[in-house]
């Protein structure tokens, strides 16, 4: 059952991935800066806090804690005007490569280890959970911001309205 979590889990991270991705590809450099008002983040805000939290997670995931000292939290929602789509894409892939290099090493033992996030215990698969709803939270943001901003121009990423056939 461990061995199943693990692919599933895996799945569902390169899922969301994927999703993101896929919205994001649609938009213009400066609509990933776009922001509806200063307290809402822009695409490239939540590029660098997803990065920012998968590095700081999944860097020596089952030896040190997953809030890391050298992790900037709060740099990641300031402005990312200087920065290019090149820029963010690559720091998007740093955080995916070291998530997805984290989750390959794992073994079914390590599943039922505890690691913490915050001085808070957590088992491995716990862990897992909460990362990978806080990652879907965020990437129903891009996609819903991405919906937004192109209106009718949006490439739908599952099943149009009224085309679902039963």
């Amino acid at each position: 059952m461990a061995e199943r979590f693990l692919i599933s889990a895996i799945n569902q991270f390169a899922f969301y991935k994927s999703l993101a991705e896929k919205a994001m590809i649609q938009l213009s450099d400066e609509q990933l800066f776009y922001q509806s008002n200063d307290s809402s983040n822009s695409i490239a805000q939540l590029i660098s806090h997803l990065s920012g939290n998968m590095l700081s997670r999944w860097t020596d995931f089952l030896t040190s804690d997953g809030e890391k000292d050298w992790r900037n939290r709060d740099a990641e929602f300031e402005s990312k005007q200087h920065l290019t789509r090149v820029d963010l894409m690559n720091e998007w892939e740093r955080g995916w490569s070291v998530l997805f290099s984290a989750l390959d090493n794992l073994s079914d033992e390590d599943l039922q280890r505890t690691v913490y996030i915050r001085n808070e215990p957590h088992l491995v698969m716990q862990a897992i959970i909460r990362q990978l709803t806080h990652y879907a939270y965020h990437v129903g943001q891009i996609v819903y911001i991405s919906k937004m901003l192109l209106d009718k121009q949006f490439q739908c990423l599952s099943i149009p309205v009224g085309e679902l056939k039963v």
